[in-house]
């Protein structure tokens, strides 16, 4: 798994797809943490235009191509669809947060040689992540 996480952190910026504007949710915190490590993270949600300063964009199609590894933090049944979304792009890496991860999905990120990390890692433990 580290080798995968390794290959994950390669990107030249991060999707977050389920950023949030609130605070206290996981789709904010991963978002902050990428910053707090000065890497550029791209967050993605439909029905807001900024989130810690950063413009949103709707959906992983609208992601810039220097994109191409994703953190999910969305109900597996969306999951099933960002992947999808994502094989599309071209994404190379899908990070699910514990609780976005399904079956379908992890299969689907393999059958599509798509890197994924799926095995309850976590980014804000992997990267060190304080709240403040």
């Amino acid at each position: 798994m580290k080798k995968v996480i390794e290959e994950f952190l390669k990107a030249g910026a991060f999707g977050v797809v389920g950023a949030s504007a609130d605070r206290s949710k996981y789709g904010n915190r991963v978002l902050r943490c990428y910053q707090q490590h000065g890497l550029k993270a791209i967050p993605v949600n439909p029905k807001t235009k900024e989130i810690e300063g950063v413009t949103c964009v709707a959906s992983v199609p609208d992601l810039p191509d220097e994109v191409t590894s994703i953190s999910v933090i969305t109900p597996p049944t969306i999951t099933e669809q960002v992947v999808e979304q994502a094989a599309r792009k071209g994404i190379k890496n899908v990070w699910m947060q514990p609780g976005a991860e399904s079956p379908q999905a992890v299969n689907f990120c393999r059958e599509h040689g798509i890197n994924v990390i799926a095995d309850g890692s976590c980014i804000l433990v992997v990267l060190g992540y304080r709240d403040h």
